[in-house]
């Protein structure tokens, strides 16, 4: 595996950092059994379904997986993970070859597990415009995420709406993922394990002590393997788009019970694209380059994935997966968490929506006007929210279709069967 040293060096020093100060950091780590991750392994793809808001949308969201996969014979556990953990080791689908310690031990990320909340004006004062945040709204209740916080903590567990959930944040994936947390009618709550496969954070539950992968929602390890967690929708935009679309939001406090250097990147240059991801050595298809950004789907068997650098050019693409007609919209404006010492400072790597492109009936096409995205059937003006904010259509929203942000090697170790769109 080739890490670029200044990047290596500059990760640890976080880490020694904060081991003296008597925390612990999620930087990156090398393997000290020198173990290294084989093969892709292709998840399950889920079959599409809607759920209706109190708002009448529509969300499209995969859900669990009704397919049982294969388990795989008894192996050991995991070195060391069975002092830590009281999981059923026996049962599992992944080789254990191919989990790697990412550093810390279990929960030396800390989940956060009772979070606090606070206006939108009193987050202001220590939020940057241009910072990424996910927003995740349920019931009429807006719940706002800042990645500053999510980056040292990586899990959030909540209930918003009434809805038991999870916000899991894996920054050497570069994948922001909000899952429904209840399973078989049991609200779950989730912490770190200190490990990784192909570099994706794993987590496990505490009722079971189940291991879950954060980039499939699979369990794959213990009691609960073979179910899969919910996706749920979320938008992944910048703290200036989330205070003036949600302006009645609650926004994730940094009063954590921990002490972290919030608004700072550990991760200092992780996502330059000539740089090789941490823990990870498998086969990355050459068709784009392993930090590539991608905004990723999958509906029905179908997996595609669309290169935010093809977005940052094209603005809108509209698409055909399975039997849905979706849109993908991009837009400029969002920092990343991965580059600049200082989130706020990050590279503007842009943010993208995804919707069904479907509304009353008729399928819309979109197209790039200046800098607005119109419909051609009626002119109307659209957003990054799916909604329509000038013309005929004013006031209607497209239903949006769950969507992950991948780094290229991430998402081709998960989905290796991907189709890249092209214009």
């Amino acid at each position: 595996m080739r890490i670029p040293l200044p990047l290596y060096l500059a990760g640890w020093l976080v880490v020694l950092v904060l081991a003296l100060a008597g925390c612990t950091a999620p930087g990156p780590a090398t393997d000290p059994d020198g173990r290294t991750p084989v093969g892709p392994v292709t998840s399950i793809a889920p079959t599409v379904t809607t759920e209706t808001t109190d708002e009448g949308v529509t969300a499209v969201s995969p859900p669990p997986s009704t397919q049982t996969p294969a388990l795989l014979p008894a192996e050991e556990a995991p070195a060391g993970a069975d002092r830590e953990f009281s999981t059923d080791f026996s049962t599992h689908t992944i080789p254990y070859t191919e989990i790697l310690s990412g550093g810390p031990p279990k929960d030396g990320i800390p989940a956060i597990d009772n979070p606090q909340f606070i206006s939108i004006a009193e987050a202001d004062a220590w939020l940057e415009e241009p910072e990424p945040v996910i927003v995740f709204q349920e019931q009429g209740d807006v719940r706002i995420y800042p990645f500053q916080i999510l980056t040292w903590h990586e899990i959030v567990n909540d209930t918003v709406g009434g809805r038991p959930v999870v916000i899991t944040f894996c920054p050497l994936c570069n994948t922001a993922i909000v899952f429904d947390a209840t399973v078989n009618g049991q609200a779950l709550d989730f912490g770190a394990t200190g490990r990784l496969r192909f570099s994706n954070l794993l987590m496990y539950d505490r009722q079971t002590e189940s291991w879950w992968q954060q980039a499939s929602g699979d369990a794959v390890i213990g009691e609960l393997t073979g179910h899969q967690l919910t996706f749920l929708p979320a938008y992944i935009i910048s703290w200036a788009e989330a205070k003036e679309q949600f302006p009645e939001a609650q926004v994730l406090s940094r009063e954590t019970g921990f002490t972290r250097r919030y608004g700072q990147n550990p991760y200092v240059g992780y996502d330059n694209i000539n740089s090789s991801p941490f823990l990870f050595t498998g086969e990355t298809p050459a068709q784009l380059p392993a930090m590539a950004r991608v905004t990723t789907v999958v509906l029905a068997d179908e997996a595609v994935a669309y290169p935010n650098e093809v977005l940052a050019q094209v603005g809108v693409v509209n698409d055909q997966i399975g039997d849905m007609a979706v849109v993908v919209i991009w837009q400029p404006g969002l920092a990343s968490a991965l580059d600049s010492s200082s989130i706020a400072e990050g590279q503007d790597v842009g943010a993208s929506g995804v919707f069904s492109r479907s509304l009353n009936g008729q399928a819309l096409t979109f197209v790039k006007n200046g800098d607005d995205i119109v419909d051609e059937q009626t002119g109307s003006t659209w957003n990054i929210f799916g909604q329509a904010v000038a013309g005929e259509l004013a006031g209607q929203s497209l239903t949006p279709v769950v969507k992950v942000d991948h780094f290229w090697f991430s998402w081709a170790a998960f989905q290796p069967d991907t189709r890249i769109y092209q214009p």
